[in-house]
């Protein structure tokens, strides 16, 4: 786990544009990993020199069926954009996948309104199930 959280940070520094401010290596001021505790739950958190910050926490769901635990995430990361606006994505990962959140994601467009009354019209008038002979 810390060597995944290791090459992740590595990764998140090497992705800075290359010039000659940052010809040296941008140190981690602050790297917190509680490990992997008994009950399969993580904390970690870290901070490089050049602004970026990340941090996640894991934890295991336990129903009613042990056989089927889960584990579910929740996490965050930032760094500042070359523009100078700071990037914010939270996310949870879970049994429904990776779900990120963040104003610099992209969003569909919206339905046309000729279509959306269509759909509306459809779901208003199911049509009758055929009979198979």
């Amino acid at each position: 786990m810390k060597l995944i959280i290791l090459s992740l940070a590595i990764a998140a520094v090497n992705c800075a544009p290359a010039s000659e401010s940052t010809a040296e290596p941008i140190p981690i001021v602050r790297y917190d990993n509680e490990g992997v505790n008994a009950d399969g739950s993580y904390q970690w958190n870290i901070e490089t020199g050049n602004g970026i910050s990340a941090q996640e926490k894991g934890q295991v769901k336990v129903g009613d069926n042990p056989e089927e635990a889960e584990l579910e995430v929740a996490g965050s990361y930032e760094y500042t954009n070359d523009d100078g606006s700071k990037v914010q994505v939270s996310y949870i990962a879970n049994k429904d996948g990776f779900q990120p959140q963040s104003d610099i994601l992209p969003t569909p467009h919206p339905v046309p309104p000729a279509i959306l009354r269509a759909l509306e019209w459809i779901a208003a008038h199911p049509q009758p199930e055929e009979k198979l002979q």
